[in-house]
């Protein structure tokens, strides 16, 4: 399915969210310097942690509510209220006035419209397209947000410390022009609203208004696949996160200074830090060029064969990594472990939106985020575990972990077939 055929809902998302990704990786990366600096290392990681438990509530809430009352509302309004904190974000950085604790209030404000945002614009894409081409089209998305991941940096670096008021008022800008977009060009596309209002009855309080949408995930819990399908994500998404974490680690405290080319005879050096840094270049870049492409390969296979041999492929990559010391050894684990990222990167969400309700998608989609946020909340758990096991047999652990998930995933479709609901 080519771009130029997909729905007009789709063509401005990804433009208006390609934009605003690039802005959001032009700070978010910085953001945990900028607090270490503020509050002492120590409370601005119970700050972030408290940022991340605060999201987590709101992407169950927004994954509620863009069933309830539609994609476009959820969408638009999430879209307005990032304008305005970009503002307030803008304001406590700005030449007259300088705020870490309202930065940091204005930072978790964000993260929480994020996550009201993100499960109605996956659900979205469910709505408008059709099954058979909905892993491409995420796939596309994928590859916007990792071409987002790769550039903003590289941008932020140059604009966050010196011109940081400028750029969060540009972000508020881009923020406003993506709600005026939502509002006059995008269609609701909920199969089912069943209220219209998202403010609660004026005798009801907040608290319980939204413990009442949070209950309505007992549905979801009592989803054995899903379930299954969740905690294989986890064991999964810990692996993966472990390129920020214990490989960083590793090559920082175990690859020695080494040469790695010679230029007109003089050799290039290179020691495991920069290492790291051209082998973070290495897995963007491939995820920039060929997520569609494995995307659209891995349609050719069975669901069931292809999340199996992701966890294998990863557990491999482990091994490589805790065994090799030599850049282009590296390079070649790194390329193995970017095979296992892109192998499923676009069945995943095709499959949450088959598995989930028409009705549903919006709370599938949230809840299925849970295995990314579990997983980046168990994932450094890796690196005091280096102090007892050491370095190689804790890859070795990681590695474990990944064919367990596979394992899971194994479960998960036998299970699906039992009950007449094979999606392979």
């Amino acid at each position: 399915m080519r771009i130029r055929e997909w729905d007009r809902n789709l063509k401005i998302r990804l433009f208006g969210e390609g934009m605003m990704n690039i802005l959001f990786w032009m700070f978010f990366p910085f953001m945990a310097i900028y607090f270490s600096d503020s509050f002492g290392k120590g409370m601005a990681g119970l700050l972030l942690v408290l940022s991340q438990v605060v999201a987590v509530i709101a992407n169950l809430v927004g994954g509620y509510c863009a069933d309830q009352y539609g994609r476009k509302q959820m969408m638009f309004l999430s879209a307005i209220g990032q304008g305005l904190t970009f503002i307030v974000f803008a304001f406590a950085n700005s030449p007259w006035f300088d705020s870490p604790m309202l930065t940091f209030i204005s930072f978790s404000i964000l993260g929480l419209f994020g996550s009201l945002y993100w499960p109605a614009s996956h659900a979205m894409v469910a709505d408008v397209v059709e099954e058979k081409d909905r892993n491409t089209v995420f796939a596309v998305f994928y590859t916007v947000l990792n071409i987002s991941v790769v550039v903003g940096p590289i941008l932020g670096g140059l604009f966050f410390f010196q011109h940081r008021f400028s750029l969060l008022l540009m972000a508020a800008l881009v923020s406003f022009s993506l709600a005026v977009l939502i509002a006059v060009f995008i269609r609701e596309t909920a199969p089912e609203k069943r209220q219209n209002s998202l403010v609660p009855d004026s005798s009801t309080k907040w608290t319980t208004f939204i413990w009442t949408q949070l209950q309505d995930y007992r549905v979801i819990a009592k989803d054995k696949i899903f379930l299954l399908f969740i905690l294989a994500g986890v064991l999964v998404a810990q692996t993966f996160m472990q390129l920020d974490l214990l490989i960083a680690v590793y090559l920082s405290e175990k690859v020695p200074e080494q040469a790695v080319l010679s230029f007109l005879g003089t050799p290039i050096i290179a020691d495991g830090n920069r290492i790291f840094s051209w082998l973070i270049s290495e897995n963007g870049l491939l995820v920039a060029l060929l997520t569609v492409y494995m995307t659209s390969k891995m349609n050719q296979f069975k669901e069931r064969n292809v999340f199996i041999i992701s966890c294998l492929v990863y557990a491999i990559s482990m091994i490589l990594f805790g065994n090799v010391t030599s850049v282009w050894l590296l390079v070649i684990a790194m390329f193995v472990f970017t095979m296992g990222e892109l192998m499923v990167v676009g069945i995943q969400e095709g499959f949450v939106s088959r598995l989930a309700p028409e009705h549903m998608r919006g709370q599938y989609f949230a809840a299925a985020s849970l295995r990314f946020t579990i997983g980046r909340t168990l994932a450094p758990a890796a690196i005091p575990l280096t102090a007892i096991l050491g370095f190689q047999w804790t890859f070795y652990v990681i590695s474990f972990l990944a064919v367990s998930a596979g394992l899971l995933y194994y479960m998960m479709f036998t299970m699906s077939e039992k009950m007449a609901f094979n999606r392979s």
